[in-house]
């Protein structure tokens, strides 16, 4: 059904896809009468403004979204919905570009587009891992893989994604787990600490006890003494009775002998009281003191193992966020330099395997007159003029997940696809070309206007067999190898300024696709003669495969 409805619009708009006029499109749109007629115009002229005009690319992808949805064309609404996601990704705004490319994934299902539907849940799924959000990205990619697994379709790719999240969710879960493990024991001690204390402090109150023991009964041998005090009382008023029946000289000798007596019973006795008062109090204040001792004791061992437990707790909450910090920063700059595939065996297996592709397409891009150019710059401006260029390089082949850039050598950059699973797509390799020769030419018309010096480069294109892999241990880089790698090198040496020369094993791949120019056979360095051709542009009414 796809199929048909793509056949029907190729017929329809055919005439349209020739033009690289947008003003022509909008000139076909005022005098378009049906909706169907002006819903596939809106969509082209998005596309078209896709790289110059996001805003107004945005606008038109809504607008053929609105027609779509009017006239009840499920798979033209999902290709409008995805198209203004891309509008949105390309301006920053994250957060509509999820909800259009969300839109345009139920579209996708009701349409039963599964390229599509790959297509969205891999955008939505970049985005939510971009926001750090890898349980979004975990449910995202697996309520796609149950929507093929309850429709009958197996779909690798989002098998071996699925399986990758929840492996590292399984790890995450793990890992949680160890410190959950690790708290309860902590807790465990700290618990045989507070069983200590409490058997300390049991033992301390039947010391004191004892203590209270002793006292009672120091009190009783006191009390004895009182009594006998009271005794020698009573005997001395017996005395003094008999000492008034004696003479008075008797009666006087006697009573200061009695007195005598008398006093030094009473300083015996006081003696004895004072001595006995004085050990009650210090065993009093013994008791006390080892009563406050104690409590202090306990105050403080229990606050040292609190801050301890917390000091402890904290520094493992700061280095288990130092960790996870470093983890993403390290995954992020793994993921700069190399494919996800080639990262993620590194990671687990700590090694990659080199391998060996059938079809592999090189593309090669130089500056011309380089050396010249940056004469004329100075060393601060000729690096933000070749930063400038290679970022906007950067970002057209990101628009593009088929394509891997290899790396910078100088001013020349190097990228290449089909170095995963899917077959190599040479279609999606030109049209990047021939949208970073539209970038420099963009670029040129800047410069110019400024009277300032500007970059035009030479693109070339071959397709064959590689070899990729990784190599060396401090500073690794992945790279690819092979008589194809030459070959691509020698397509960008003998090309021109401005435009995108391909090898015969690149066009008679995208020639349905794509209008080219021969140009013979052309004799290239330590190669012969090779046919080569130029790039011309899409051809008009075909499908390029992206």
């Amino acid at each position: 059904m796809r199929l048909l409805i793509i056949f029907a619009c190729c017929l329809f708009v055919g005439f349209a896809f020739g033009q690289d006029s947008i003003e022509d499109l909008k000139k076909q749109l005022e005098q378009a009468g049906s909706s169907k007629e002006k819903m596939y115009l809106h969509y082209d002229l998005a596309e078209a403004y896709l790289r110059s005009n996001t805003e107004a690319s945005i606008e038109q992808a809504k607008l053929a979204h609105r027609l779509a949805t009017e006239i009840n064309n499920s798979s033209m609404g999902a290709e409008a919905a995805f198209l203004a996601g891309r509008g949105y990704e390309r301006d920053r705004d994250e957060r509509n570009a999820e909800v259009w490319y969300r839109t345009a994934l139920v579209k996708a299902k009701d349409a039963g587009d599964s390229d599509l539907i790959i297509k969205s849940v891999e955008r939505r799924s970049r985005l939510a891992e971009k926001d750090r959000n890898y349980r979004k990205a975990y449910q995202i990619v697996e309520e796609a893989f149950n929507y093929f697994s309850q429709n009958g379709t197996s779909i690798s790719d989002l098998e071996r994604k699925y399986e990758q999240q929840r492996k590292a969710l399984d790890q995450e879960r793990q890992r949680l787990q160890a410190e959950i493990d690790r708290l309860s024991e902590e807790k465990n001690l700290l618990s045989s600490d507070r069983d200590q204390l409490q058997q300390q402090q049991q033992r301390l109150v039947q010391e004191k006890q004892q203590v209270e023991q002793e006292v009672n009964k120091k009190e009783e041998r006191l009390a004895d003494v009182s009594a006998a005090k009271a005794k020698a009382d009573s005997l001395a008023e017996i005395n003094k009775k008999k000492f008034e029946k004696l003479s008075a000289t008797e009666a006087q000798r006697e009573a200061v002998l009695q007195a005598q007596k008398a006093d030094l019973a009473e300083a015996k006795l006081e003696a004895e009281r004072s001595r006995r008062e004085a050990e009650r109090n210090k065993e009093q204040r013994n008791q006390l003191l080892i009563l406050a001792s104690s409590g202090v004791l306990l105050t403080l061992l229990l606050l040292v193992l609190f801050l301890i437990s917390r000091r402890n707790r904290r520094q493992l909450k700061d280095k288990n966020r130092m960790i996870e910090q470093e983890k993403e920063r390290s995954n992020e700059l793994l993921l700069n330099i190399l494919p996800a595939n080639i990262a993620e065996e590194l990671r687990e297996y700590g090694k990659a395997q080199t391998r060996k592709y059938d079809e592999v397409t090189v593309l090669f891009s130089d500056f011309i007159n380089f050396s010249r150019i940056s004469e004329q710059l100075s060393p601060e401006e000729l690096v933000e003029e070749l930063d400038r260029c290679f970022k906007g390089f950067d970002f057209i082949i990101g628009n593009y997940p088929e394509i891997e850039k290899i790396k910078t050598i100088g001013d020349a950059y190097m990228c290449a696809s089909g170095l995963d699973d899917r077959k190599t797509m040479p279609g999606s390799m030109i049209k990047a070309a021939l949208e970073m020769q539209e970038y420099l030419e963009e670029q040129k018309q800047e410069r110019m206007r400024l009277g300032k010096p500007y970059f035009e480069a030479r693109i070339g294109i071959h397709t064959g067999p590689a070899v990729a892999g990784v190599v060396g241990v401090n500073k690794f880089a992945y790279d690819i190898w092979g008589d194809t790698v030459n070959t691509a090198s020698r397509m960008e040496t003998n090309g021109q300024a401005g435009r995108v020369n391909i090898s015969e094993a690149t066009y008679n791949l995208i020639k349905y696709q794509f209008d080219c120019e021969y140009r013979g056979k052309v004799q290239a360095k330590n190669k012969g003669l090779i046919d080569m051709y130029f790039v011309k542009g899409a051809r008009a009414g075909a499908a390029v495969s992206a």
